[in-house]
């Protein structure tokens, strides 16, 4: 047999790879582009295990399909490198970050080109690379520059809106500004002072400093995302979170929210991942009104997408976060009120959220007086109303509500229903809308009802018609060390923007990685952290962006990677454009997603680039679980029973290192020195060997289940690694990892070797003309690989792979016409291989450079039936005939049949019944 040297052949092929540049992408109008992204990994120490290359596997297959059908691919890798665990690291040992990332970088990266990606290198970036956050730095100072301009629906320079200032005052700007903005006139505005002046555009900027309420754990030191909180506690750690009030950067994303959703309607993404980004935007069209306190000049504003139903309100309810409830709470509720309120509000926003099963609240004691009928209502503190959600206050119609029902029902409130009339199949009936039985609005619709309400609010000056949407400005500052620094300086109080020319603003040293000893986050530390001008010299921003400032616009550095004097070259990104395929983890589904399409919108907006939506494929890859391995220990001892034995003592199980283990199979001499208290263990084996247990968890090195690439590149190949991650199920499908069935692909790569290869081991391809069974083989998978790159069905090419190759042997096929096309099919999948044998076969370029193989249908036509051949209704013989034979041709060849001749004995058939392409029956 012929020896299949994979590691010789992977490591010749990618060094060929290297050296030639085989996969450097450049413009190219004359060729059709494709580009092809992958989600760019966080460089942790622990590198990569096997669950993570899934999809970059998947996604180096379409960009390789893709070079063979013509396509000029942009493929590449980066690093999403900031982030928490390299500043904790940092704050643990003393060590920078820059070198532990550094360091995971070198380890990904190397095992990333083990693997054998077709990525083009030179375009590797890096988000905590000086060159690349330079340009997060400029987009940050163009989103301060820019305000949203409603009549003209996209961002428009400050300049212009001050330009109108000085002309006509607010009153008759349309733009996205913060709530309570104050009309002025073109001569209060040129009478403001420069503070004034900045005050007011900060209302209007699209990233501006506000007070916010936040995540703050004060172990961290740091603001933390609801991502990264979990019941209270930070996911790092553990440490307790709190929620407080600081002044924070924030991004005005709900500016672009209607355009986030009606985005969603040009891309091809799952109907679950659209779903999710609809909620987390979250439109809602009602009315926002103002219920006035009883006894007070004190006014509360809810905003409710049922105004019709006023009258069924018998509660207001406030978020515990709310000043406005603190201020509401009367001496005789004190005590419960704000005991309450000190646990509620430290609850993370997404824990209260998602807790419908916890019913708690407190009355203020004050109550408010509805509107419409001058009724007094009660004001309550419930968790489940969220302060960044609408107003943070809550009309409640217990009646018409399922969270209000179950807040009024546990502390015992008013329940009164205020419509009739039921839904019917679906739909409501009368003329689209249930009937009001309640008020002035009693015996409407409820369309007809919202719209008479609404003008009764707004004659009385007392609210308006409003589209809410669930989604809050971004924050965009945490008190860490290793982010991006913030732009901005600081004079009498108020943020400036350094100068471009001084970009990059490169992260100053410090000499610890902590906040200061007076609770600034660590740039606080470091020496002359300040910016000089003509007039003085300022204190720059204390905090860094968050971990998605890098992450929302890699995609287009990517396109131009090494400019220095321009955000990327306009032809460059026009011709790159949208990505047309992205593969990532779900995980991402909300707000990575939402961010990159928000900044994409407006670098749009301003002319940057050429599109306003930045992915147009998205596919999710499902998780590879772990397949964890057990021992059996029998309690109180040191000995261990193989799996089949354990039930006959009283054992316990102990995960063990599935890397010592083989085909369940444990290795006694490793296990032995895997730690040092199992070195004295001893074993009851059955059939001399000790059997594990196995059960599919998630891959955590807790549960010693982690499976290293490296180990298997170095037992079984990479294109084995490839092929075998890819035959374990439907790449969106989460599938357990299980490196006993992974032989068999190895096992299949071998077979593809040895049919280009003779018995001696010597490579053997016939010139000779390829027979019609041989073709067929071919041409088979050619139809189901090319079917299965329009589904994206990775599997299943794999498995007609397989088909094709066994098939091939079976015939003893080594012809070139067959093998040459076989190699470009299977070059994907298998590159390495693909490229030894292609070159084998005498070819001087990369495979890369083939032709994908045309299908022709007509290798796939069948040209001869085999007959059965029934003898007195009993099947005696087949014979295999050209399907274009006539009747009387068919009636001769089968009884010329020696099978049929021995049968019949010498006698004439009595009947003989020929069905063209079906059957030969004959009557003795």
């Amino acid at each position: 047999m012929a020896d299949y040297k994979f590691r010789d052949i992977e490591q010749k092929w990618q060094g060929y790879w290297k050296e030639k540049g085989t996969f450097k992408a450049e413009v190219d109008p004359n060729r059709p582009k494709f580009y092809s992204l992958d989600m760019f990994p966080y460089p942790s120490g622990a590198g990569l295990h096997v669950g993570h290359p899934l999809g970059y596997i998947a996604s180096d297959i379409v960009s390789r399909f893709k070079m063979l059908k013509g396509f000029n691919v942009l493929h590449t890798m980066g690093y999403d490198s900031f982030g928490l665990p390299a500043e904790q690291y940092a704050i643990q040992t003393g060590q920078h970050p820059a070198i532990t990332t550094e360091q995971n970088i070198a380890r990904y990266t190397e095992q990333l080109k083990n693997i054998g990606f077709a990525f083009d290198w030179d375009r590797e970036v890096r988000t905590s690379d000086p060159s690349y956050y330079k340009w997060t730095q400029w987009i940050f100072m163009q989103l301060f520059n820019s305000y949203y301009d409603l009549d003209a629906d996209k961002a428009v320079s400050i300049d212009s809106l001050v330009s109108r200032f000085e002309k006509e005052g607010n009153a008759s700007v349309k733009a996205v500004c913060d709530e309570e903005t104050p009309t002025f006139s073109s001569s209060d505005w040129n009478g403001f002072s420069e503070k004034e002046r900045q005050e007011m555009l900060l209302r209007y900027r699209l990233t501006f400093l506000a007070e916010t309420t936040v995540n703050w754990c004060p172990a961290l030191g740091t603001v933390l995302s609801n991502d990264e909180v979990k019941d209270g506690f930070s996911e790092r750690g553990g440490h307790p979170v709190e929620r407080k009030k600081m002044m924070q950067w924030s991004m005005r994303i709900t500016a672009y929210a209607d355009r986030l959703l009606k985005g969603l309607d040009k891309v091809d993404w799952s109907e679950p991942i659209k779903e999710m980004q609809r909620n987390w935007i979250g439109k809602s069209i009602g009315a926002e009104m103002v219920f006035r306190v009883k006894d007070s000049d004190k006014k509360i504003k809810v905003f409710t997408t049922r105004v019709d139903t006023i009258y069924g309100v018998t509660y207001l309810a406030l978020a515990p976060e709310s000043d406005l409830a603190a201020e509401l709470i009367t001496e005789d509720q004190r005590k419960t009120a704000e005991a309450y309120i000190q646990v509620a509000k430290n609850r993370s926003e997404r824990e209260r959220m998602s807790d419908v099963k916890t019913i708690s609240g407190a009355f203020t004691g004050s109550y408010a007086i509805n509107p419409f009928n001058g009724e007094e209502i009660q004001i309550w503190v419930a968790d489940y109303v969220l302060a960044g959600y609408g107003t943070g206050a809550v009309m409640a119609v217990p009646a018409h509500d399922e969270r209000d029902y179950n807040f009024a029902k546990h502390f015992g409130l008013e329940i009164r229903q205020v419509i009739e009339g039921s839904m019917e199949n679906g739909s409501f009936p009368g003329k689209g809308g249930l009937i009001i039985n309640s008020g002035f609005l009693s015996g409407l619709y409820m369309k007809e009802a919202m719209e008479k309400a609404i003008e009764f609010l707004e004659e009385k000056g007392i609210g308006k018609g409003k589209i809410q949407y669930r989604m809050r400005d971004a924050i965009f500052t945490r008190q860490r060390y290793w982010g991006e620094p913030l732009p901005v300086y600081f004079k009498d109080g108020l943020p400036y923007l350094i100068e471009e020319k001084d970009l990059p603003l490169v992260l100053p040293e410090v000499d610890k990685y902590l906040p200061t000893e007076d609770g600034e986050p660590p740039l606080g530390r470091a020496k002359d952290w300040t910016y000089k001008t003509a007039d003085g010299e300022y204190p720059l921003e204390l905090s860094t962006m968050p971990g998605w400032a890098g992450s929302s616009w890699y995609f287009f550095r990517y396109m131009d990677p090494k400019n220095d004097s321009v955000f990327a070259d306009k032809a460059k990104t026009d011709y790159w454009g949208s990505v047309d395929l992205y593969i990532g983890g779900s995980e991402h589904a909300t707000g990575h997603l939402l961010y990159s399409r928000f900044w994409t919108k407006f670098l749009f907006d301003l002319g940057v680039v050429s599109i306003d939506e930045p992915f147009q494929k998205m596919i999710n890859q499902g998780m590879i679980q772990g397949r964890s391995n057990f021992v059996y220990r029998i309690k109180g001892t040191n000995q261990f029973v193989s799996y089949g034995l354990k039930d006959q003592y009283d054992t316990s199980a102990m995960h063990v290192d599935v890397n010592i283990v083989y085909n369940d199979q444990l290795n006694l001499d490793k296990f032995k020195a895997w730690r040092p208290d199992l070195a004295d263990a001893e074993f009851i084996l059955e059939d001399g060997k000790y059997i594990c247990g196995a059960e599919v968890e998630k891959m955590s090195k807790s549960k010693y289940n982690v499976v290293n690439p490296d180990d298997i590149i170095e037992r079984y190949g990479a294109d084995t690694l490839r092929l075998y991650e890819m035959f374990l199920g439907p790449l969106e499908q989460f599938k357990p990892w299980n490196t006993n069935g992974i032989d068999g692909v190895f096992k299949f790569l071998r077979k593809l070797w040895n049919l280009y290869h003779n018995a001696s081991g010597e490579f053997a391809v016939s010139d000779e003309k390829a027979s019609k069974e041989e073709l067929k083989a071919l041409h088979k998978a050619i139809k189901k690989m090319e079917e299965d790159m329009e589904n994206y069905s990775f599997n299943t090419s794999v498995s007609s792979f397989m088909i094709c190759v066994n098939e091939l042997t079976a015939l003893k096929c080594n012809k070139r016409e067959v093998l040459e096309p076989l190699a470009i099919l299977i070059s994907p999948y298998a590159p390495h291989i693909a490229e030894e044998l292609w070159s084998l076969l005498g070819q001087a370029e990369s495979i890369t450079n083939a032709t994908f193989p045309e299908f022709k249908e007509e290798y796939l036509v069948e040209s001869d039936f085999e007959y059965p051949v029934m003898i007195n209704g009993k099947m005696r013989s087949k014979i295999s005939l050209p399907l274009d034979l006539g009747k009387d041709e068919i009636e001769k060849a089968a009884l010329a049949d020696s099978n049929v001749q021995k049968w019949l004995e010498g006698k004439a058939p009595k009947k003989v019944i020929v069905v063209p392409g079906k059957i030969v029956n004959l009557v003795v």
